[in-house]
């Protein structure tokens, strides 16, 4: 029985190494299909929670692996590749310090790959790299046992496009590019990604598949910064930004970040018992900073933060999710054992949604060093759920005069501790005030980024005559 006959008939073993937000739900779509699937992860705590069928990623309902009971099993024991007839690799690929692509995580991968590879199974790389990583630098380490690629196994390039908290959009309905090393490494690869995705996309090689990705996040870049270069310019020209893509609308629609309400009044469905959930204590003002845990985010602020108001015993401050940044805030939690603050990983929405509700103020940061101004996806949670905002940002963005200006919130450079300190102190001492500052975000957010908006935006371009 050839590969592609094992996958058509559900007899393949897939093995998904990486149990992020990438992988686990590629795990989930596998599962669903029909496959017997192995999730690989170095880490145990990723690992002991899927055995209980637990989410660490808020966004991601792990619930649907119930409707596959016995097909999935995650482990840390990498020696079971042996067993698996398709590898999928979803590691990440974060930036250094230098701000360079790190492929530690996926050479090393390669190199764990190459000790139990055998003949007959497909490797396939999901992670966003340079032109040239599956089809060049991969394979030689795969070859180095003596096996080739095309004659012995099989290689592809399929990149992710994992579109987190998007309810419309999944794994299963976004078109999936494939490129394989040879038309019959793509044969293969297309039949795998055919049984779990409602299209495949075959290019011609990995190549040009890893292009596709770095093109689409290009594409992403460029239109962003473009608009928030125009929006500092138009600012020194005393123009009024959204009065231009107001006009600008009547050609090219600018469609702002929404949320979905669910109709629940966030001020009369506070759980304080969430708190004694988590061991959160109830007489402080709890702040909380949730969502991707990256550099971007200039983190070693919020611990200077936690740590030069540790005899504070009116803030308490909550870190939630996942991230590059998640590792090195563990060790510091683990060794300073801060009793101002505590650190979990991601939760599922619901338990998210209910513990954001449940505190006082979110938290917003963004590294100083940025030059355009950005408006984190963040924000519409905590506006959403009646929280009053505290930012730390960089000095372009202009979030913090939004949120004072319309009363819901305050900012400030991010590394100025004075002025960070005098804002929690203001919270401390004007505890009344904050519900009224929380109704304001939420008006505000029904006023400019409800999804019904997002959608009659684009939906008034169908409906021209």
């Amino acid at each position: 029985m050839t590969l592609v006959d094992k996958i058509k008939s559900r007899e393949s073993q897939v093995g998904v190494i990486g149990l992020g937000y990438v992988g686990l739900p590629l795990v989930i779509e596998f599962c669903k299909a029909g496959f017997p699937v192995t999730g690989f992860d170095t880490d145990p705590v990723k690992v002991e929670s899927l055995e209980k069928r637990k989410s660490y990623i808020q966004h991601i309902d792990i619930s649907k692996l119930a409707q596959c009971p016995g097909r999935f099993v995650p482990t840390t024991d990498f020696s079971k590749l042996s067993g698996m007839d398709c590898i999928v690799i979803c590691v990440p690929t974060p930036l250094n310090k230098n701000r360079e692509p790190d492929m530690s995580h996926v050479f090393d991968t390669t190199r764990t790959i190459a000790k139990h590879l055998r003949k007959g199974q497909l490797i396939s790389l999901e992670s966003t790299t340079y032109p040239g990583t599956t089809d060049e630098d991969m394979r030689g380490i795969l070859e180095e046992g003596g096996l080739k690629a095309s004659q012995d196994f099989y290689l592809a390039f399929s990149p992710e496009r994992e579109d987190p908290h998007n309810k419309d959009f999944s794994t299963s309905n976004i078109p999936k590019v494939v490129g394989g090393y040879t038309p019959q490494c793509l044969e293969v690869a297309r039949a795998l990604y055919d049984a779990i995705v409602v299209k495949t996309i075959p290019v011609s090689s990995t190549k040009v598949a890893e292009s596709v990705k770095l093109l689409e996040n290009i594409y992403r870049a460029v239109n962003i910064a473009l608009v928030n270069e125009l929006k500092m310019l138009f600012d020194r020209m005393g123009i009024d930004v959204w009065e231009v893509i107001e006009a600008a609308k009547t050609k090219v629609e600018v469609c702002p970040n929404s949320a979905e309400i669910d109709g629940k009044d966030p001020f009369t469905n506070k759980n304080r018992e969430v708190l004694r959930r988590y061991n959160i204590p109830s007489h402080t003002i709890n702040y909380i900073l949730g969502g991707n845990l990256g550099k971007p985010q200039g983190l070693d602020f919020l611990i200077d933060i936690i740590q030069s108001r540790k005899n504070d015993l009116s803030s308490y401050f909550i870190i939630v999710g996942n991230g590059t940044e998640y590792g090195w805030i563990k060790k510091w939690m683990d060794y300073k054992k801060p009793v101002n603050a505590m650190l979990m990983p991601g939760l599922r929405q619901k338990d998210y949604t209910e513990l954001v509700r449940a505190c006082d103020v979110g938290l917003i940061f963004l590294d100083k060093r940025f030059t355009v101004p950005h408006f984190p996806s963040r924000l519409v949670s905590y506006l959403e759920n009646g929280l009053p905002i505290l930012a730390a940002t960089d000095p372009s963005t202009d979030l913090g005069e939004i949120a004072e200006k319309n009363h819901f919130g305050f900012s400030c450079v991010n590394g100025d501790l004075d002025r960070f300190f005098a804002h929690l102190d203001w919270f401390s001492k004007n505890r009344s005030q904050m519900a009224e500052m929380g109704k304001n975000g939420y008006n505000f957010l029904l006023k400019n980024y409800t999804v019904s908006q997002a959608y009659n935006i684009i939906m008034k371009h169908f409906m021209k005559p």
